[in-house]
C-alpha cells in the first residue's frame, strides 16, 4: 500500500521552514486513519513521528467507575484536555528536551505512559484520532493547534467489515464483535462524520 505522492508533498509544504509542525488524521472508527499515519511518517523517516489520540483513553477501571465500559470509544471516553495539553507542549520546542507521549496497547485495551518518545529535532508531529475535528465539549479547542485536519474517508461497508475483523482478532467472537459496531462504534462513526466539512482534506481511502 502507498500513500500518494500528493499527500507527501503537501506535509512538506506545511513543514516549510518551521521547527515543528503538527498535522491531525482524522476519521470514523476502522477507517484507515493509522495506515494513513504510518505511511505518511515512513515517507518522511526521522523528521515525523506518530502520536496518536487513542493513548488518552480512560483506564478501564476508570470507564468501570463511571459506568462507561459498554461505551469505550466514545467522546466522553477519553481524557480530552490531558490530549490538548500535550499537543500544546509539542508545539513548543524547546532545545534538548525529550517529549513522551503515551500509546494505546490493543491487546491490553489499556493506554501506557511514556511510550512514544518525540525528540526536539522532529519537525512533524503527526497525530491521528476519532474525534480532532469535534466542536464542542473540551474537544472543541483541538483542531485549532493542528495546521491542517485531514479527513480519511471510506466506504461505510469497508469500515464496519474492517472493524469487525479487528474486534475479532483482539479476542470477540464474531456475534459480540458485530454487535459492538453496531451499538458502540457505528453511533461514534456518525458523530465523526457530522463534522468532516472541518477538516482541510478529505483523503479518499480504499482496500487495494
Amino acid at each position: 500500500m502507498q500513500l500518494p505522492d500528493a499527500l507527501i508533498r503537501r506535509a512538506h509544504a506545511l513543514m516549510g521552514n518551521r521547527p515543528r509542525t503538527l498535522l491531525g488524521i482524522a476519521g470514523a472508527p476502522g477507517a484507515g486513519k493509522s495506515t494513513v499515519a504510518q505511511l505518511l511518517a515512513q515517507a518522511l523517516g526521522e523528521q515525523a513521528v506518530i502520536v496518536p489520540m487513542d493513548g488518552f483513553h480512560l483506564a478501564n477501571r476508570e470507564l468501570a467507575r463511571l459506568g462507561r465500559s459498554e461505551r469505550k470509544g466514545a467522546p466522553d471516553t477519553f481524557d480530552a484536555e490531558g490530549y490538548r495539553a500535550l499537543l500544546q507542549r509539542l508545539a513548543e520546542v524547546r532545545p534538548g528536551e525529550v517529549v513522551y507521549a503515551p500509546y494505546f496497547d490493543r491487546e491490553l485495551e489499556e493506554g501506557i505512559a511514556g511510550g512514544i518518545a518525540v525528540a526536539p529535532q522532529v519537525r512533524l508531529v503527526i497525530s491521528e484520532g476519532n474525534y480532532l475535528l469535534l466542536p464542542e465539549g473540551p474537544w472543541a479547542p483541538v483542531a485549532n493547534l493542528f495546521a491542517e485536519c485531514w479527513y480519511v474517508d471510506v466506504p461505510a461497508e469497508q469500515r464496519r467489515l474492517r472493524l469487525v475483523q479487528r474486534h475479532m482478532r483482539y479476542g470477540r467472537s464474531r456475534e459480540q464483535a458485530e454487535r459492538w459496531v453496531q451499538q458502540t462504534d457505528e453511533p461514534n462513526a456518525r458523530t465523526i462524520e457530522a463534522h468532516r466539512g472541518r477538516a482541510a482534506l478529505q483523503v479518499p481511502w480504499r482496500d487495494q
